[in-house]
């Protein structure tokens, strides 16, 4: 038996909001997307083209709440990058950058819902 990797899920308030954001921001890209019959929910499976893991991105409709709920969990996506510092600069001029940790080289990019995404050298 072998477990493998899918995909992580977040849930989104705005999902037309949430895809920019991580095409703009990650250049993730929508790969496919499911419908319900009824309209009460949406997905949309992300994709970086490099690896097989996805990011789920999940509209409820009937939602009601102004916000999710995070909790204390330090949860988070972690992407490596080739660039750092031009991934720092792009997400600087952005406004997306949350929090930095400047003595381990990452830092920590936030989602339009407050999910946090740590960035970290290659």
């Amino acid at each position: 038996m072998k477990f493998k990797f899918a995909h992580n899920n977040f849930n989104v308030k705005d999902l037309q909001k949430s895809l920019r954001f991580y095409e703009e921001v990650l250049d993730l890209k929508p790969v496919r997307t499911k419908e319900a019959p009824d309209g009460s929910f949406t997905l949309a499976f992300l994709s970086d083209g490099t690896t097989p893991h996805q990011l789920e991105l999940t509209w409820l409709r009937d939602w009601e709440k102004a916000t999710y709920d995070l909790g204390d969990n330090e949860f988070h996506l972690a992407f490596t990058v080739d660039d750092m510092e031009a991934a720092h600069s792009r997400h600087k001029e952005m406004g997306c950058i949350c929090f930095e940790n400047e003595a381990m080289g990452i830092y920590f990019i936030q989602d339009p819902d407050g999910y946090w995404i740590e960035i970290v050298p290659a």
